[in-house]
């Protein structure tokens, strides 16, 4: 499956942004997606999942209460909708697809997006 992750920008804290994430390829559906995140100097982060049907999701502490991911299979799309921004925010999102359920760990992806970046400034 081929991912392409868009919606990134500049915002003020407190603010808000959505990034979607287009999926081609295999079917959507038999994979359970996630985004990450990696700043400038650090090592990529789990921010949130979701599995196959949508039914379930998992949040890092850091974004919960303030981001939602979700899904469309029919459509073959991924969301991150993100709320209440943090200059800590700011890092280059990914999206990404695997054979996993749930799972916080980039490793147990297979399939990556592009990136989009997010700016937040204060």
């Amino acid at each position: 499956v081929q991912l392409q992750a868009c919606g990134g920008g500049l915002v003020q804290a407190g603010g808000s942004l959505r990034l979607s994430c287009a999926a081609s390829g295999r079917t959507f559906s038999n994979y359970g997606m996630g985004w990450f995140r990696q700043a400038p100097g650090k090592e990529r982060a789990f921010v949130a999942a979701i599995n196959y049907s949508g039914g379930s999701t998992r949040y890092d502490d850091s974004v919960k209460g303030r981001f939602t991911i979700s899904r469309d299979n029919a459509k073959n799309m991924m969301w991150l909708q993100m709320n209440s921004l943090k200059p800590e925010d700011t890092a280059v999102y990914f999206c990404a697809a695997g054979s996993v359920s749930l799972s916080s760990y980039a490793s147990r992806y297979d399939h990556w997006g592009q990136g989009t970046q997010v700016t937040v400034s204060s």
